[in-house]
């Protein structure tokens, strides 16, 4: 990809002042001497390169402007790494489906985000099958790639995968020339094949994941996906956007293992994918893998991950609110900012077959995430009743936890954990409006209560299932509330 680009490059800049490089394995170490002596001393205007320019011995004398192609390849450290080269550098990411943790930054306005959604003229969409492995199926679909001139990709997970599938398409499709790549082969080996690939000596290329970053050859208009279930969603999306690059119908089969039942996850991201087969779909795709696998941790170096804590709708409305304030110059934390933490072991998710469109789910979610009373809390209720029908008991442990949510803060209680054998509160900056109260409460429970030495209060119970941890957990906190409302009309 890097030389790819480097090539565009000194094609496009041909004939201005402007000195292109290029910095990978495929550089031999003198170039690449003579491309760090460039860097430093700023002869060098633009160098393309892999994850080779984060090597500590380069040195850039004047870094304006970094671009980072198929961002969702490099992990928090790299970027870090990226950023540091300069304080003041302008950071441009491309990617056709941004990691969780990149689109959760620009959904939440730490980033900017802008979306190229038009294709190009005469561009078709990539028809795409799932389906069992049945190799006459993959002979007829490589030998009508073959007859109509094209070329075809065959794509395995892992290296030790290359050889059985080399067999097979010996053995199925004797007709086709094979070339093999993988990223263990020698560069100047591996230059050759993809080279000898480009310019059609043959008619298929057999490899693993190496081909998913931006390859472009307009003749390869067929793809088969061996064990499509090992990739993950944007894995398989790059993969089928290596074909269809120019104007013929180009075809993308994922195979999984016959008479094998998928994970879950798995078949949830075969679905994904083939329901997304129009052009500039890789948004939405990322959109789902938000939803899929969670949003990661925006300070630290998980790229996805559920915040299970508190729970999505809590959490975003939470880094809203830390980025509205750091815009506005607010770094100090108010009254209003707090959320409490709920840790009963129950999920907090809507189901997808209740409400079925993602965006308004997240929508719901940020609702949610408002509401201060009861009656919102009953009024959003009744609005999900209406719109989406009677409610699955998901949803009805999701409101009962937003109920908890509410009644914590109307306690200061900021954090509440519940298990089987009873429920723990602890206070925010170890206050309560009623201490007297409160002492007197627990009192009255006698050896079902007790106070730690860190002021949290234990309440023993046997709460076998979650439904029972989420009614006591409800049914303390009110009793609480009284206790506050008590001393006010007092």
């Amino acid at each position: 990809l890097a030389r790819q680009h480097a090539r565009t490059f000194e094609a496009r800049f041909k004939g201005l002042p402007v000195n292109v490089a290029q910095a990978s394995r495929f550089v031999g170490n003198a170039d690449l001497k003579k491309v760090r002596e460039g860097l430093a001393d700023g002869s060098i205007d633009i160098v393309v390169g892999t994850h080779a320019l984060l090597a500590k011995n380069i040195a850039f004398k004047d870094l304006g402007l970094i671009i980072i192609d198929e961002e969702q390849h490099f992990g928090v450290a790299h970027k870090e790494r990226l950023k540091a080269l300069k304080a003041e550098v302008h950071v441009l990411t491309l990617s056709a489906t941004p990691i969780p943790r990149t689109l959760q930054l620009a959904m939440t306005g730490v980033r900017e985000l802008s979306i190229i959604a038009t294709p190009p003229v005469d561009r078709l969409a990539v028809r795409t099958f799932v389906m069992p492995f049945d190799p006459l199926s993959i002979r007829e679909a490589l030998l009508r790639e073959r007859y109509r001139g094209g070329q075809a990709f065959y794509v395995v997970p892992r290296i030790e995968h290359l050889e059985e599938v080399k067999r097979f398409l010996d053995r199925e499709v004797p007709e086709a020339k094979v070339a093999v790549a993988h990223g263990q082969m020698a560069a100047g080996q591996l230059e050759d094949v993809m080279t000898a690939f480009y310019e059609g000596q043959y008619d298929i290329l057999l490899a693993t994941t190496i081909v998913e970053s931006g390859l472009d050859i307009p003749t390869a208009n067929t793809l088969i996906v061996h064990r499509a279930d090992m990739f993950g969603l944007a894995q398989l999306y790059q993969l089928r956007g290596r074909v269809g690059r120019s104007k013929a119908r180009a075809y993308a089969l994922f195979t999984t293992p016959e008479g094998k039942t998928l994970t879950v996850q798995a078949e949830r991201r075969l679905s994904v994918l083939q329901s997304l087969d129009t052009l500039g779909a890789g948004f939405q795709l990322a959109s789902h893998d938000l939803d899929i696998r969670g949003a990661g941790n925006l300070l630290g170096d998980e790229q996805s991950g559920h915040v299970k804590e508190v729970g999505y709708e809590l959490y975003q409305q939470m880094l809203e609110d830390a980025v509205a304030a750091l815009k506005s110059g607010n770094t100090l934390p108010t009254d209003e900012q707090w959320s409490p933490t709920i840790a009963l072991g129950a999920p907090v998710t809507m189901p997808e077959d209740y409400v079925a469109d993602l965006s308004v789910r997240l929508g719901l979610y940020r609702r949610l995430a408002t509401l201060e009373n009861d009656a919102e809390l009953e009024s959003f209720g009744a609005e999900l009743i209406d719109r989406f029908g009677p409610m699955p008991p998901e949803v009805e442990q999701l409101l009962k936890i937003v109920t908890i949510k509410i009644l914590c803060r109307e306690t200061n209680v900021e954090k509440v954990e519940a298990g089987p054998k009873g429920i723990v509160m602890h206070f925010r900056d170890r206050s309560f409006a009623n201490p007297a109260k409160l002492a007197g409460y627990i009192a009255d429970q006698r050896s079902f209560a007790k106070v730690r030495p860190d002021m949290s209060v234990v309440f023993i119970r046997d709460l076998a299932t979650v439904a029972e941890r989420l009614k006591e957990t409800t049914a303390i906190l009110r009793d609480l509330v009284k206790l506050i409302t008590r001393k006010k009309a007092a």
